[in-house]
């Protein structure tokens, strides 16, 4: 993913679903599309528990991305 939002995830306390949820919605009603990848800190996955089913935002970790910040987007498909 080369182009995606930058999301202040301001609810502290809730999950990671949640904040992706949270992001995810406000994504879809700014660009009019649905994202289907973010990447978080290594930190929030930690104590995380895994999801049963597969989401449809892939989250994944990666060290650049500032505690509290999500970078969501729509995975390059080239």
């Amino acid at each position: 993913m080369n182009v995606g939002m930058l999301w202040l995830a301001s609810e502290k306390t809730a999950s990671i679903p949640a904040m992706v949820a949270h992001a995810a919605e406000h994504y879809r009603q700014k660009y009019g599309k649905s994202p289907n990848l973010c990447f978080v800190h290594p930190s929030l996955l930690e104590n995380a528990a895994q999801p049963e089913q597969p989401p449809p935002i892939t989250v994944k970790p990666d060290k650049t991305i500032l505690p509290g910040l999500l970078w969501i987007g729509v995975e390059d498909t080239d």
